[in-house]
């Protein structure tokens, strides 16, 4: 049966402190599902091992729990590849599973895992319902993704789902407020992430990183160019260092991507099958492939050539794959906002100071601001009295300019004249003597226990 490549996986995970980003959180125990495809190679979910110190997996038919270790993981499609280099396994591998093809709607499915509650494997049916573009809550990316109307609990994720005894797909997550509804990553996706590991290519999913509007409204049609018969859709701009920056303009009218028609809400006809958001293409290609689209621009159809490049945001999504970065300056800590220093707000999508969150959703990444820094807390000193109520604050400008990233402003700190102004986002401002500041320094990382000023990559 099927259910014989199914493997439980045990993970020990630290993950990062945003609160206190020189150290880690207490190491964390948990469950997942995998499954074999190959003698040593068990697939999973990237979350099921994000930060992982640790990792064991166990057969259905064997007792033992045996050490792996990631060989790939794509922290933006959920899916990490795990080889067991103990020869124990490979002697006592009594299946394997063969990957299978895009299943069609209302296919019937089965998830198989280990959900908690349990030791033994369970096996959930359903039938897909939808295949379309979603977003991984993993990553934040919008990705093909198929539904199935089948649960999938804690400590399943992670785990194959078969049709006709096949792997069609990785479960990865629920729908919110939808009972009994899960959802899979697709084997395009996989396919695509065992290709990449072989080959040595980027495991990031490309992204034109491209702000556009629907042509739905005729008056917006005519005023961009087009005919009633042809469809695209509306160029706003793109986030600077993205594929689509320098060759793609503002008022160009995007008509085709990857040989696909645009239509004027979006959507391609993918595969001859799915009718989904035109990005879906993205995840076909490696960064560094090169995409072939069609736009018009003043009147004109025109041929042009994107090189795929990661995506780029202003405020990151995904922390899994690097440490907090910080910088600890007379007492003042600062960090590039991110989505992992947000969730240090319970409920952070409506806690979160709103500056913070306008960043997050609405802010663009320009060649002026390619991230925002933040004052993210005041360690006490007496160098740093009166400042106290200026934490979590957006900085404005370093001497009277604003930083581009964090790293312009360690820079601007560290070469500072005699005097250095920060001014928040609030107005106010913070004048420090770089005499001061050096002979405070090792006191205040001391007192802090600050095991270094600064993150490595820094």
């Amino acid at each position: 049966m099927f259910e014989a490549s199914v493997v439980r996986i045990y993970a020990t995970a630290q993950a990062p402190d945003y609160d206190v980003p020189w150290q880690a959180r207490t190491p964390m125990s948990s469950t997942g599902s995998g499954v074999t495809i190959d003698s040593e190679h068990v697939l999973t979910g990237a979350h099921v091992v994000a930060h992982a110190n640790f990792i064991q997996v166990q057969k259905v038919s064997d007792p033992n729990k045996y050490v792996a270790r990631p060989v790939g993981i794509s922290h933006d499609m959920d899916l990490a590849l795990l080889r067991v280099e103990d020869a124990r396994f490979a002697a006592k591998q009594h299946a394997v599973a063969e990957l299978g093809e895009l299943p069609q709607l209302r296919d019937r499915v089965s998830v198989v895992g280990f959900p908690v509650g349990g030791e033994e494997v369970s096996i959930t049916e359903g039938v897909v319902s939808r295949i379309e573009l979603q977003r991984y809550s993993h990553s934040q990316r919008y990705l093909l993704a198929v539904t199935v109307d089948a649960a999938i609990n804690e400590g399943n994720s992670g785990g194959p789902v078969f049709h006709e005894g096949k792997v069609v797909g990785i479960a990865f997550q629920t729908l919110r407020d939808a009972e009994a509804v899960g959802e899979m990553v697709p084997v395009t996706l996989i396919r695509r992430f065992i290709e990449g590991i072989r080959a040595g290519r980027s495991q990031h999913v490309p992204s034109l990183s491209l702000r556009s509007q629907s042509l739905e409204n005729p008056m917006l049609k005519r005023a961009s160019g087009l005919s009633p018969e042809q469809t695209g859709v509306l160029v706003l701009g793109a986030e600077f260092g993205g594929s689509a920056h320098g060759v793609l303009e503002p008022g160009d009218v995007l008509l085709e991507v990857d040989g696909y028609q645009v239509e004027d809400n979006g959507t391609i006809r993918y595969l001859d099958r799915v009718r989904t958001r035109f990005e879906v293409v993205l995840a076909d290609h490696f960064v560094g492939d090169q995409l072939a689209v069609a736009v018009m621009r003043g009147g004109e159809r025109r041929e042009l050539s994107l090189e795929l490049k990661e995506k780029c945001y202003l405020v990151s999504r995904s922390a899994c794959e690097e440490s907090p970065r910080y910088f600890v300056y007379g007492g003042l800590v600062f960090q590039p906002l991110s989505r992992g220093y947000l969730e240090t707000w319970a409920r952070w999508w409506d806690k979160a100071p709103p500056e913070f969150l306008f960043h997050y959703y609405s802010g663009v990444r320009t060649e002026a601001q390619r991230e925002v820094v933040v004052l993210t807390q005041i360690l006490a000193d007496e160098l740093t009295m009166g400042y106290e109520d200026h934490s979590n604050e957006v900085v404005r400008r370093v001497n009277g300019v604003p930083p581009r990233d964090l790293a312009d402003l360690v820079e601007r700190l560290t070469t500072a004249g005699d005097v250095v102004e920060v001014e928040v986002a609030c107005g106010a401002r913070l004048l420090f003597e770089t005499a001061k500041v050096r002979e405070a320094s090792s006191r205040i990382l001391e007192r802090y226990r600050v095991s270094r000023a600064r993150s490595p990559s820094l």
